[in-house]
């Protein structure tokens, strides 16, 4: 099973230009994860941080017991062999055909010989779908094919955890959905931890298993897909609707009075040219392909959400609930349309949840959950999130 990471009061600046301040998630081992955000909110830069490829200003990342913001060159040395990490262009060496950027890590880091390598490269190229193009040099393939390759080459030391950068960047939707199936393939087949670093909103709302999101220089959600995607948080539902009027603008933020504006033009019902669909709500998440086995990330997903279900939102509760299959409902004595109230059980009650759970999930509500059997480094259960402060509003209390 892949490794969890808990990334607790991460801060990172360049120069006086803050990117992101007091980012505080856990990412469950061996689940899919995304991090969301419009172009420019520093996603690339969180997983170079994670990594270590770029050094944060404060805050700690703990794999397997060990703060790589704080450790020893030797140490992330050591703990770097558990990341495999695409990168948006895939990274190949120009120079290389296929065989020999994949079989590339091997080389620098163990000491396999060339036909342990051979095994290796052959066996990660099968898997990603390039068997018979190990010749080939990247000049020579499409980009959809030098992604995978990327891939591969981030699979031949048998990762822990899977970073994965724009993974859509440069390729079309049929493309986007391939490389989308395959990364929850490859969590069915080898278990690792993934996050995926994006901004498209397809990928978003089917793939992974927790959703977060950057923006404003600051993680404003992390949390079980259904919660982000169930949000009427407006800068989380702007972004998954791909709507022009909302908080983010061309830049990043928009001020008060074009967003006093926009209102007011959406209010005599004139159109920005946004879709007027509204998309929220919880969609069927992508499944291994056929002949592959479930996914042990997903049973545990499961598991970990029904515990933590009481402190969620009224509508990713519902969400939740209907996702589940007959016999889960049963397992977990719940029902469509039921809500958990906290330390109870299921209950039919058509009214709403107590008002300390209206709305998105305030850290300090999943500070402490008893019974979440592994929680973050700060007590927090793994996949729990910080949030913004905001103000309630109506209804919000």
């Amino acid at each position: 099973m892949g490794a969890e990471v808990v990334v607790e009061g991460l801060s990172k600046s360049f120069g006086k230009q803050a990117i992101w301040r007091d980012v505080s998630l856990t990412l469950p081992p061996g689940e899919v994860s995304a991090m969301l955000g419009p172009s420019g909110t520093g996603k690339s830069v969180f997983l170079k941080s994670m990594i270590g490829l770029l050094k944060p200003d404060a805050g700690r990342c703990v794999i397997n017991g060990v703060d790589i913001v704080t450790c020893s060159e030797h140490k992330l040395y050591e703990i770097r062999k558990l990341f495999g990490v695409l990168f948006q262009d895939g990274a190949l060496f120009g120079s290389m055909n296929l065989y020999d950027n994949v079989a590339f890590p091997l080389r620098e880091h163990t000491k396999k010989s060339e036909s342990e390598i051979r095994k290796v490269v052959f066996d990660k190229l099968e898997m990603t779908g390039l068997a018979g193009a190990e010749t080939k040099l990247p000049g020579e393939i499409s980009g959809g094919m030098r992604k995978r390759a990327g891939l591969a080459r981030a699979l031949v030391l048998d990762p822990q955890i899977i970073l994965v950068d724009e993974p859509d960047s440069g390729l079309d939707p049929v493309r986007t959905a391939y490389i989308s199936q395959l990364l929850i393939d490859l969590n069915t087949q080898i278990d690792a931890t993934i996050l995926i670093v994006s901004h498209n909103i397809n990928l978003a709302r089917t793939v992974p298993d927790n959703l977060g999101m950057l923006f404003r220089k600051e993680l404003v959600m992390f949390g079980p897909r259904e919660v982000l995607l169930t949000s009427d948080e407006p800068v989380v539902e702007q972004f998954l609707n791909g709507r022009k009027r909302g908080p983010i603008g061309m830049s990043e933020e928009k001020d008060s009075a074009q967003m006093a504006r926009e209102e007011a033009e959406a209010a005599a019902g004139h159109s920005d040219g946004s879709p007027d669909e509204d998309i929220r709500g919880v969609v069927p998440q992508m499944q291994p392909s056929p002949g592959l086995p479930e996914r042990a990330g997903a049973r545990r997903r499961v598991d970990r959400v029904m515990r933590i279900l009481h402190t969620l939102p009224p509508q990713a509760q519902e969400g939740i609930i209907e996702s589940l299959s007959p016999e889960e409902q049963q397992r977990y004595g719940v029902s469509p349309h039921m809500l958990v109230r906290a330390g109870q059980g299921p209950s039919r009650d058509s009214g709403s949840m107590p008002s300390q759970h209206h709305g998105e999930l305030p850290a300090d509500q999943v500070a402490q959950l008893p019974g979440d059997d592994w929680a973050g480094g700060d007590g927090r259960p793994a996949g729990s999130h910080r949030m913004r402060p905001r103000d309630p509003g109506p209804g919000r209390g």
